[in-house]
C-alpha cells in the first residue's frame, strides 16, 4: 500500500528532452500519458510540466539548474527510484505552494463539494491524492458525514473545517492526515477511529491544553498525545451497539476499552483514556450519559461531539486535564 504523496528530489541535470525521454516516454508506454503545461505558473526559476495518465494518475515535475522535484500518484519512473522523499513542509515553499495550487484546482474540478471546505481540502491533500487512498478518502467524506451518525455531509465537513482552521495541527499534517488512510479499501470503522484523534484535538484545545501527537515511548508503545508536556492521552472510539455484538452502550465501551488496557495503557500508569462516543446516536448516548458507567479503567474521559461543535461527557477517576469544563 502506497503512503501519502510526497515530493521526490532529483539532484541531476534536467532539460525538456530528458523529461520526455526519462519520464514521459516510460509512463506513456505503460499507461498512456500526456505531457502538458501546468495550470499555474511554476515556482520562480523553475520550468514545470504535468503528466496526465489515461488511467487517472498524475505527476507534477519542476526543475531548475540545481535539480528537480517530482510529485505524483503514479508509478515512479526508474530514473527517480533512488531519490529522497520530502513532505509538503520539507520541500521549498515556492515548490510546495505551486504543487498544492495544482492539486486544489484538480479537486475543485472533480469534487467541488470537498474543495469548498478549504481547510479540510488543504490538510488532507496528501491522502486525497495518494495512489491507493484517493477514492476511499473522498468516499468517506462524501458518504459517511466524516464519521458522524445522523448528520449531513455538509455538517461533518463544516465541523472539521472549523477545527482545522485553528492551525493547531499544521505542523503535524502528514502524521494526522495519514491516519485517515491510503488504502484502496473503504473501511469506515477504522476511518471513524482516525477522526477520533482530531476530535481529541478539539477537546484538548477547547479546554486550553497544549499537546503533541504520536508520542513514542521507551516502552516501545506510541500513545496518541502528550498534553501540557507531561500527561499522556490515548484515544479510542467504540462502535455503537447497533454495529457490534455488544447489546448495550455500556457493553460497547467496555469491549473497546479492554483492547487498550491490555496493551498501551497497562504499560503507562496514569495515562488518561479518552473514549470518543461520537459514533453513537442520540438515544444511545442519552442512555450512556444517564448511566455514566465505568469502563474498567481510570482516569477516563467519556464524551460525544456533534457537528454543531457541542461536546457532552463525563469522567471517572482523577483526570489531570480540565476537559470537563467543556462539557455542556
Amino acid at each position: 500500500m502506497a503512503g501519502p504523496i510526497r515530493f521526490r528530489r532529483s539532484t541531476g541535470s534536467w532539460s525538456e528532452g530528458r523529461v520526455r525521454d526519462a519520464l514521459h516516454r516510460p509512463l506513456d508506454r505503460k499507461f498512456g500519458a500526456d505531457l502538458e503545461e501546468p495550470g499555474f505558473s511554476p515556482p520562480p526559476g523553475y520550468t514545470a510540466r504535468r503528466l496526465s495518465m489515461y488511467n487517472g494518475d498524475f505527476a507534477l515535475f519542476a526543475w531548475e539548474d540545481s535539480g528537480a522535484y517530482w510529485l505524483g500518484n503514479t508509478e515512479t519512473p526508474e530514473t527517480l527510484w533512488q531519490t529522497e522523499k520530502y513532505t509538503f513542509a520539507e520541500a521549498p515553499y515556492p515548490v510546495t505552494r505551486w504543487a498544492q495550487r495544482e492539486l486544489l484546482a484538480d479537486l475543485a474540478e472533480s469534487d467541488p463539494w470537498l474543495a469548498a471546505h478549504e481547510y479540510v481540502a488543504w490538510f488532507f491533500l496528501p491522502v486525497l491524492f495518494s495512489k491507493d487512498g484517493r477514492e476511499t478518502t473522498r468516499r468517506f467524506f462524501h458518504e459517511h458525514a466524516s464519521g458522524f451518525p445522523d448528520a449531513t455531509r455538509e455538517a461533518g465537513l463544516t465541523f472539521y473545517d472549523d477545527l482545522l482552521s485553528r492551525g493547531d495541527l499544521d505542523e503535524h499534517r502528514y502524521t494526522m492526515a495519514s491516519k485517515l488512510g491510503t488504502s484502496d479499501r473503504l473501511d469506515p470503522v477504522r476511518m471513524r477511529a482516525s477522526m477520533a484523534e482530531l476530535n481529541a484535538v478539539k477537546l484538548l484545545g477547547d479546554a486550553g491544553h497544549e499537546f503533541v501527537p504520536e508520542v513514542e515511548l521507551g516502552s516501545g508503545h506510541a500513545l496518541d498525545f502528550r498534553a501540557d508536556g507531561e500527561t499522556l492521552v490515548e484515544v479510542t472510539r467504540p462502535e455503537p451497539p447497533t454495529r457490534r455484538r455488544a447489546g448495550t452502550p455500556a457493553a460497547a465501551l467496555r469491549d473497546t476499552v479492554g483492547n487498550k488496557t491490555t496493551t498501551q495503557l497497562d504499560a503507562h500508569d496514569g495515562a488518561v483514556l479518552f473514549v470518543d462516543c461520537s459514533s453513537f446516536r442520540d438515544d444511545e448516548w442519552a442512555s450512556l450519559r444517564a448511566e455514566r458507567p465505568g469502563v474498567g479503567y481510570r482516569p477516563v474521559v467519556v464524551y460525544r461531539m456533534r457537528p454543531d461543535g457541542s461536546t457532552d461527557g463525563y469522567t471517572h477517576g482523577s483526570v489531570p486535564l480540565a476537559v470537563a469544563s467543556v462539557f455542556g
